[in-house]
């Protein structure tokens, strides 16, 4: 009889689970405001690399873009911020957005956050990851429209050519990353994988897509 008990308990919290996996992700913030432009601030940066929030930036635009949104020139966004004394990412995401408001005129504001960027390194193997923190707000109300989390990784090293084959390898990987920018690279599939289409969290088709409100998230 105990283990029937359980068994029937465990079968009741499973059901519950499954009914709230299924839920839908709550756009209908976004549906009421429908926004057609969106301002991408500077990233904030958590990390200790300093191309971070410049190249999130970079690879949010076309995405973006492609969506069917109005995204502001940065170098506009930047110059407008730089004209007031303002260069620091953290300070710009203090800025109230009634001032954005009032400044650029957008529908929704695109806060971003890195808070993994560049590749760390062990003994015989390294990892490149990008974590960014996306949240889109309503410039007008404040009210989040929609919000995101992701993280890109990859794995190099190990190998089958032996102990020393590895350590070789290790070290030319680590001369070719402090040369170049494995991170940045990492950044493109991060905002990729941010932006990407289709799926239970992901952002909304803009009013300057072909696909507007044909998003499968919306059409199950």
């Amino acid at each position: 009889m105990k283990f029937l008990n359980i068994l029937f308990l465990a079968f009741i919290a499973l059901f519950f689970s499954a009914c709230a996996a299924s839920k839908g992700y709550d756009y209908s913030n976004f549906l009421q405001t429908k926004p057609r432009s969106i301002l991408v601030p500077m990233p904030t940066n958590e990390t200790a690399e300093i191309k971070a929030s410049a190249a999130v930036l970079a690879h949010s635009l076309a995405p973006l873009s492609e969506a069917g949104y109005y995204v502001f020139s940065p170098a506009l966004v930047n110059d407008t911020f730089k004209h007031n004394g303002i260069t620091e990412p953290s300070e710009i995401a203090q800025i109230p957005l009634s001032k954005l408001k009032q400044i650029f005129n957008a529908d929704a504001v695109l806060y971003l956050n890195v808070s993994q960027y560049g590749t760390s390194y062990q003994l015989i193997n390294s990892k490149t990851a990008v974590a960014v923190e996306a949240k889109l707000v309503d410039i007008n109300t404040a009210n989040t429209l929609w919000e995101r989390t992701v993280l890109a990784q990859q794995d190099s090293g190990g190998g089958s050519g032996g102990l020393l084959g590895i350590l070789v390898s290790a070290v030319v990987n680590q001369i070719v990353n402090s040369v170049g920018d494995a991170g940045y690279d990492m950044s493109a599939q991060a905002m990729m994988m941010l932006y990407a289409p289709d799926c239970y969290d992901c952002l909304l088709r803009g009013q300057y897509s072909a696909k507007y409100m044909q998003d499968k998230q919306l059409t199950r």
